[in-house]
Order: C-alpha cells, then sequence, then structure tokens
C-alpha cells in the first residue's frame, strides 16, 4: 500500500512537472477556465452551497450569497476585465550609465502553490486565492478545512469538474494532513487562519524557502466618536458583528465608543439585535458556531468575563444542541478583562467607553495590530488622527467590512494580522514573479571602465557618480 505522505508527494510531483505547461497557457485559455468556475459557483452549485453551509453550520441562504458566492464571482469578473493587461509585458527605463541597453519587467508564475483554507467561508477562501493563483498560471493544490466536511467535500467536486488533476487538485484530511503537505516545497503557500497557526505555516514555509501569503486576523476595533450617526452605525455594527455569528477574520472585535454616547449607541444595537435575531425564529437569520469545542470556548470565555466585571446588556442565550449563541453586547468592559486578551470570532461584542482620543490610540497600540480598523464620525480631524497615530491592514470610515468587496483594494494584515495581500491585481501579483529582463543592444560606456583601471577611468567614475 502506497503511503499518504507518497500520495502527496506523487500529487505534487505531478504538478510540478506540468507547472511549465500550465505557465504558457494563454490568456483565452485561463479566461475559459475562470468562466466554468463563475458558472459552477454562481448558478450550476449556487443552491448546492447553500445547502451544504446550513449542513456545516446552519449559515442564512442568502448570507451564503453575499458572502460565498458574490465575492467569488465579482473576483472573476474583475480578473476577467483586466487579466490580458496584467500579463503584458511592461518596457522599463534604462539609466543613462547602462546606455545600448534595454531593460523590460515579465510577469511569470511562481510554480506550485499550496492553498490551505479555512472553514468560516469555506468556498470564498478557497477559489478567491485559487482565482488569483489560475489567473497567473500556476498548479494548484488546495486544502480545505476539515471543521466543514460537507463544504469541502463540494468544493473537491466543482474543481475536479472544471480543472484537471495535474493542474488543480483538492487533498481533504484532518489537521495532520495540512501538516504533511507543508513539508513539500511548494513555491508558494496562502494560508488563510488564525496568527497561532500561522506561525507554525510560516516556520514549515522557510524550511524550503517558499514565498508565503498569510491571511490572519486579530481584534479588529471599533472607535465611535461622539458626533457619530447613532442609528445608522447601529445597524451596520450590528450587522457586520453578527453575521456569520461573529466568525469573520475582519468582524468588529470590540468597540471604544465617546462615555457621552455609550448608552445611546448600546440601546440602538440593542433594537437591531432585536429586528434582525428575533430569538423566536432565528435559523433564517443567525448561523451556529462551527463546532461544539468552538461553542465551548466562547461560553466559557464570555462567562469568565462576566465573571470579571463585564454586564451583558441583552440576557445571555445558548442552544448547546445546535451550538448556538445568541448576540451579545457586554458593557462595563475594561481593558484588563480576559475578553480582551485573545480574537473573540464569535457573537460577543465588547463596549470599552472613553474620554479623550488619546486613549483610544494608547489602546489600540498596545494590542497587536488589527487587519481591520473601523471609525464612525463626522470629524476628518479625530479620524485622521487615528489613522496617522495606529496601524491596521485597512481602515473603513463610517461603515465595516465592506472594503473586503472592493476588487480595486488591496486585501490583507500586517505582521500578526498578516503578510501579504490579495484581491485583484494584488491577488495576482501575489501568485507572480516579476522577473526583470535586461538586452544589451549595442556598447555602451559601462564597458569602458572595465580592468585595468587608470586614472582617467577613475575621472569617468567620478562623472557619472555626480551626474549620472
Amino acid at each position: 500500500m502506497v503511503s499518504t505522505e507518497n500520495q502527496y508527494q506523487s500529487i505534487f510531483n505531478r504538478l510540478k512537472q506540468n507547472q511549465f505547461t500550465i505557465a504558457k497557457s494563454t490568456y483565452t485559455d485561463r479566461i475559459s477556465k475562470l468562466k466554468k468556475l463563475e458558472k459552477a459557483i454562481g448558478f450550476t452549485y449556487r443552491e448546492s452551497i447553500k445547502d451544504v453551509l446550513f449542513q456545516d453550520f446552519r449559515k442564512p441562504g442568502i448570507e451564503v450569497d453575499i458572502s460565498e458566492i458574490y465575492p467569488i464571482v465579482s473576483e472573476i469578473r474583475h480578473i476577467r476585465k483586466n487579466l490580458k493587461n496584467w500579463l503584458q509585458a511592461q518596457k522599463m527605463p534604462t539609466p543613462l550609465a547602462l546606455l545600448g541597453a534595454t531593460s523590460e519587467l515579465r510577469v511569470e508564475p511562481k510554480g506550485v502553490c499550496l492553498i490551505i483554507s479555512p472553514w468560516n467561508f469555506p468556498f470564498n477562501l478557497s477559489f478567491m486565492p485559487l482565482c488569483s493563483a489560475v489567473a497567473a498560471g500556476n498548479t494548484v493544490v488546495i486544502k480545505p478545512s476539515e471543521y466543514t466536511k460537507h463544504s469541502s467535500s463540494l468544493i473537491k467536486k466543482i474543481v475536479q469538474e472544471i480543472f484537471d488533476e495535474d493542474e488543480v487538485t483538492v487533498i481533504e484530511g484532518e489537521a495532520e494532513t495540512a501538516i504533511e503537505l507543508l513539508k513539500l516545497p511548494f513555491n508558494h503557500i496562502f494560508f488563510t487562519g488564525s496568527p497561532q497557526t500561522g506561525k507554525k505555516v510560516m516556520a514549515a514555509a522557510a524550511t524550503n524557502l517558499a514565498d508565503i501569503t498569510l491571511e490572519l486576523g486579530g481584534k479588529s476595533p471599533v472607535i465611535v466618536d461622539q458626533n457619530a450617526s447613532i442609528k445608522s452605525m447601529a445597524k451596520r455594527l450590528v450587522w457586520g458583528k453578527y453575521s456569520n455569528a461573529g466568525q469573520i477574520c475582519i468582524a468588529p472585535d470590540y468597540v471604544l465608543v465617546h462615555e457621552k454616547i455609550q448608552g445611546e449607541l448600546l440601546n440602538a444595537c440593542l433594537e437591531e439585535i432585536q429586528k434582525m435575531y428575533d430569538t423566536q425564529s432565528p435559523d433564517g437569520n443567525l448561523s451556529s458556531i462551527v463546532n461544539t469545542a468552538h461553542f465551548q470556548r466562547l461560553k466559557e470565555l464570555l462567562e469568565h468575563s462576566v465573571s470579571q466585571g463585564a454586564r451583558p446588556v441583552n440576557p445571555l442565550q445558548f442552544e448547546p444542541d445546535k451550538n448556538r449563541i445568541f448576540p451579545v453586547l457586554l458593557a462595563d468592559v475594561n481593558i484588563e478583562n480576559p475578553i480582551m486578551s485573545q480574537e473573540i470570532f464569535g457573537p460577543i461584542l465588547p463596549f470599552i467607553p472613553f474620554s479623550r482620543v488619546e486613549e483610544v490610540i494608547e489602546i489600540i497600540n498596545k494590542m497587536e495590530k488589527p487587519l481591520a480598523l473601523y471609525i464612525y464620525s463626522k470629524s476628518n480631524g479625530f479620524i485622521e488622527n487615528i489613522i496617522q497615530n495606529t496601524r491596521s491592514g485597512a481602515t473603513v470610515i463610517n461603515h465595516n467590512e465592506i472594503h473586503f468587496y472592493n476588487n480595486h483594494l488591496p486585501f490583507g494584515g500586517v505582521n500578526n494580522s498578516g503578510i501579504g495581500k490579495s484581491h485583484g491585481i494584488y491577488g495576482f501579483m501575489e501568485f507572480s514573479n516579476y522577473r526583470p529582463v535586461m538586452k544589451q543592444q549595442f556598447s555602451g560606456p559601462l564597458e569602458l571602465l572595465a580592468p585595468p583601471y587608470t586614472s582617467w577611468k577613475q575621472k569617468m567614475m567620478d562623472i557619472v557618480i555626480r551626474w549620472l
């Protein structure tokens, strides 16, 4: 019997052997594959995707359309409009000191790539990077999450229908599968998940000096100025936080709110929760926590937080049989509360009051750089003060999470919240090598400086340094 390690090595070898054939595929070839994928996601398998996501963690159908289906088809359409230009070699300037040479920049695929995708958006975060990898002309292995087995199985089925196995292969399995795959010398690794696991992936990639993209997470703050429009922001905040039951890497993690409006904002958010997530008919609106272990972690974190002084604004409601936690607002939270020590990744939203903007900046800068930072304010001075004195992967003003849907913007974190970017041309660049090519057309002045070195050559060099 062939060992699992040997099977993975065999798959890798097949993709490696085919990498230059795929690299030479034309713009038309790549667009044709992406069109097939667009049709599969947006039409053929749209209802099946909704079905498996409901089986995996009871995700509402329209939320699947918003967060899984639309981002993929939007990304493909953006690539279709722009790929021809992205693939073009670019003529580059050549310094006068190198007279006689011409320069250009060619785009080539990195080679054999590994995409390790998470459970919270299994289709979105498998197929979005795959689109970039295919557009750039790579061969690919996708390792989807073991937590969402129904989704992973459908991802594999869709890939097998569209791509040859020597171009894109899906390998299902437990965490050990990812560990074994990371031992192989992939040219590029694209990982989405927690910072803790990201460090392990980066260490494994270093063994083979593989290029790497890490899309991680962290505690993304919301800052609410006293002049913010409470009603509109409460709706945006509640929708953004409790979609997917808060299991989103860019979800608002905690709210820093001016003390003068904290009570008004909490009441407005509570009203929105009651509108959006009626506890009498929750199945149509609220996802479950992905599994029992994650449910128990969140329940214990919430209970510990309350025991340390946090005050639930609304009653705590749990459905253990469905791994469901109903939306929670927490008031009277301080920076030392246990809930501030880790990314929540669930339907719990702490509120911390502030009186001066300097307090906000200090709190944010005490933590790791977040994946996203959200500011609600009508004051440009307030907004710019925060932007200039903090760092984050992205910043959104008077909304949250919408930057993910803009294909023209890079998506990604900084340091602990991520390395590298994705979406649009930035995703294409992540899976591409930009290769400089210079051609010497005729002899130039540089050759006059070859040994033996003389005083007049030194004078020539003095002129080059001073003027060229």
